[in-house]
Parts: structure tokens; sequence; C-alpha cells
């Protein structure tokens, strides 16, 4: 049971240290509560990778956790919080490990997930739930925080600012008006990735039938400059690879200027989303309706329910809500035509 309260807390901090997906669902919620509530000192408490990019927001006191260091990190946090206490603590993250940093956040109001969401023990280190919702998309859940505060209204806003520097690079590779897709071909669970070689192939229509730059883009890991190496290799059409070049800020900015982006389930889906740029997103081993792209739900490429009757013998509805059907093959469900169709249906459809 929450406590009915007569003013706006003076105090909140937001616990949610990770993915870079999942800390771009926060930025509306952070938005709403700013407008609901401008005098309340916002504090969010986040992983070192993501706060590169969410420390962009303006009138936010970030917090920042090396998830690397083990104990080591949650030693640091009580030294760096001694003395203060929160008039709220928004526990957002299913992780026992984000739990244990949220055991060093002293405050009043500790409000987590409803009894039924609450995995990896999370009740235990709260003292408040939010109403019990079943199968909403990651995003709505979070907003569920700020209706269990009172807060109604719903911002469907990012307002990320993006840095000059950022904007310069992004206006380098796309210096005109003629429409650029951007691939990103890699999520780092690596069974959610669709083949390179039919990348290759989207990439040769998107350049030859749709006349649109094509972009490469992802992190610096190993798996995505060989991914990318691999489509240049199959690729007879001309193409950018800026795998592992950019910043989070720059590859945000690019994405704002971009056309469309084209990825699997992974946090640039939903940075696009972010900068308002639509994306054809790729989903056989995760379930759209629940972590896809929050305005581009038409555009995603959904062989989720025909991977759970080649995987598991059901229909969608018959499984857990958040379960994955991570299995070798499964992203070969996903034909390059049906791609190509939601693409020449999206440029079709834009002035």
């Amino acid at each position: 049971m929450i406590p009915s309260r007569a003013e706006p807390p003076r105090t909140l901090c937001i616990l949610r240290l990770s993915a870079i997906g999942d800390t771009c669902h926060v930025v509306p919620v952070v938005r709403t509560l700013q407008q609901a509530w401008p005098a309340t000192q916002l504090t969010w408490i986040i992983g070192k990778t993501e706060a590169r990019l969410m420390s962009l927001i303006e009138g936010v006191e970030f917090i920042t956790v090396d998830k690397s260091a083990g104990l080591g990190a949650l030693a640091a946090l009580r030294r760096q919080l001694r003395g203060r206490r929160f008039d709220v603590l928004l526990h957002m993250q299913l992780a026992l490990r984000a739990s244990l940093v949220a055991a060093c956040v002293p405050a009043t109001l500790r409000l987590g997930f409803d009894r039924a969401r609450a995995r990896e023990l999370q009740w235990l280190f709260t003292n408040a739930r939010i109403a019990p919702r079943a199968r909403e998309h990651v995003l709505d859940s979070l907003f569920g925080f700020a209706v269990a505060l009172g807060v109604g209204e719903r911002l469907l806003r990012w307002d990320l600012p993006l840095p000059s520097a950022a904007r310069a690079y992004a206006e380098r590779l796309i210096p005109d008006t003629r429409p650029t897709l951007v691939i990103n071909p890699c999520s780092r669970h690596v069974r959610r990735n669709w083949p390179p070689a039919r990348f290759a192939a989207l990439a040769e229509h998107a350049a030859g039938r749709l006349r649109m730059r094509v972009i490469l883009a992802g992190g610096p890991s190993e798996l995505e400059r060989r991914t990318g190496a691999e489509i240049e290799r199959a690729c007879s059409a001309s193409l950018i690879n800026q795998i592992g070049k950019d910043t989070l800020p720059e590859l945000l900015a690019l994405l704002s200027r971009a056309t469309v982006l084209v990825s699997p389930d992974s946090g640039p889906v939903h940075m696009a989303t972010a900068v308002g740029t639509p994306v054809v997103g790729l989903y056989a081993a995760t379930n759209p309706a629940r972590s896809g792209p929050y305005l581009s739900g038409r555009w995603c490429v959904d062989a989720y329910p025909r991977a759970a009757r080649a995987f598991r013998g059901c229909d969608p509805a018959e499984l857990p809500w958040n379960h994955k059907i991570e299995e070798p093959g499964v992203m070969d469900l996903i034909g390059v035509d049906e791609v190509a169709a939601k693409l020449d249906q999206l440029l079709g459809s834009r002035p």
C-alpha cells in the first residue's frame, strides 16, 4: 500500500542500471515526472555505459555504478550516498544485482513491481508495489510507477539533447535529404541476429530499387565488426560501414537523420524510437508486443508466433509473457522478401 501524499516528494531516486533499450524506456517516465513535479530533485542510478547516453538529459543527477566492479561498486555507492535519504526510490529493474544496489539506497518509500512480476526476489527490497498488470509492453510497465505515485498523465517524450559534435558527425554521413537506411545488424544475444547474407540482400534492395544510402552501424565488439565485414563482402551495392566508429551520442544523432533503421531486438531500436525514426524490427526470438520499438509496431516483422509453433509447439498466448525463443535457426524464419516489403511500404507511406 502506498501512503497518500499531500505534496510531491522533495527527492526521488530512479534505479535502472541497464540496458540501453530499457533505459530508453525510462526517459518518458522521467519527462512525465519532470512536468508533474518540476520542483522534485530527480536522481538516476545507472550503469556506466548507459550513462554515456542518458546523461544528455537535463535536470537529472546521475550516479553511475560500475557493474564490473562487483562488491566494490556497492561499497562505492554507499560512500557516495552517505548522509542522504530519498523520499522515494523507484526500483525499476528485475535483477538480483540491481536489488543489491537498491539495498544501498536510503529511501522512505521503496516502490517496486507487483508480487507477480517481482522476479529474482525484488519484493524483498521494496516496501510498496505498483498495480498488477499482465502482458504489457516494457515501457507501459514502467509508467506504472508514475501512476502508483498519483501521476496519471503520460508524456511520450524523450527529447535527448544532441551535442554539437554528435550532430556534426551525423551530418557528415547524411549530408542531404537522400533517403538513408541504417542497418544495425547485431544484438549482443547472438540468436536474435539475422544472417549477414540476408542483410546484404536487403542492402542491395534498398540501394538499388529504392535508391537509398545504406549505412551499417553498431558497437565495437568483435561479433559486430565481423558481421559488418561479412555483410560488406556479400553485398554488391555500395554501403558505408561505421560499425565501431561512433559514440552512443553520435549513433543517436545518426539515427535522428536516418529515414529508417532495420535491426533485430537491440538497444538501437529504442534509440531510434527516441529520436522519432521508424524501425523495421526483426523479431522471432523475442516478442515485439513486449519489447519491440514502441512507436513502430506496424513496421516490425513479427515471426514470434511462427517461432512459438515451430520451436515450442504452441501459440504465443500459451507462453509466459517474457519467454524468449533463442534457438539456433529461429531468425531464419524471417525472409528477405518480407523485410523488403516492410521497407517498401514504409518508404511509400512517407512524403
